[in-house]
């Protein structure tokens, strides 16, 4: 079955698909059938996935999926939250796509260290929300969400990953996400704990793989 990803993200792309393959699923990104992307106008990630999935199953004519996350930090009341994204407000450089994410990166943890600097509490979880719905007017959205638990470092470590992954600790693992090969992080991301949610519907409810 071929699933529409509300998203040009290509390292989402790549990873969703492993995770997702065991139910049959083919992800193609809305950007390569021209689809553009959603706004994101809502304060949590379930109306603004649904949001996002919406608008490509309508587009695109057929089933889609969409993941809205990111990283929600206990002493700043859940903040950056849905915003994660675009936590700081900067200027973004001219360059190519991958150039103004890394600028955005930057400023985003930048932005997190000065705001947690007095912080004691430092307890954070990163976030994922991943939505399926068989057309745009589907009144059964599948509905995963994946948290895994961390805590916010002091300083960056690591040169994996990208967003807040230099400064989410995750004791269990003794390491940032930056620092975790690949393949670890693949494995016990939010994201992975979304999609093995997600791929059990699809198999019980879409009776998919």
């Amino acid at each position: 079955m071929r699933l529409v990803l509300a998203s040009n993200n290509a390292k989402k792309l790549a990873e969703l698909s492993v995770l997702l393959a065991p139910a049959g699923v083919e992800l193609v990104t809305q950007g390569s059938l021209g689809v553009g992307e959603a706004d994101e106008p809502h304060a949590s990630f379930v109306e603004n996935a649904l949001v996002k999935a919406r608008h490509a199953a309508a587009a695109a004519g057929g089933a889609a999926i969409a993941d809205d996350s990111g990283l929600c930090v206990a002493a700043l009341g859940g903040a950056p939250g849905v915003i994660s994204a675009h936590y700081a407000d900067i200027a973004l450089r001219s360059g190519d796509r991958e150039t103004q994410r890394r600028a955005q990166d930057d400023a985003n943890n930048r932005l997190l260290l000065e705001r947690l600097a007095a912080a004691t509490d430092r307890r954070a979880h990163f976030i994922s929300t991943l939505i399926a719905l068989r057309a745009a007017d589907d009144p059964e959205p599948l509905i995963a969400v994946g948290r895994w638990p961390g805590e916010i470092a002091t300083e960056r470590r690591g040169s994996g990953g990208f967003g807040y992954d230099p400064l989410m600790f995750i004791p269990a693992l003794g390491k940032t996400v930056a620092e975790l090969p690949a393949d670890v992080k693949n494995a016990h991301s939010h994201r992975a704990i979304a999609a093995r949610a997600m791929l059990a519907l699809l198999r019980d409810v879409w009776h998919l793989g």
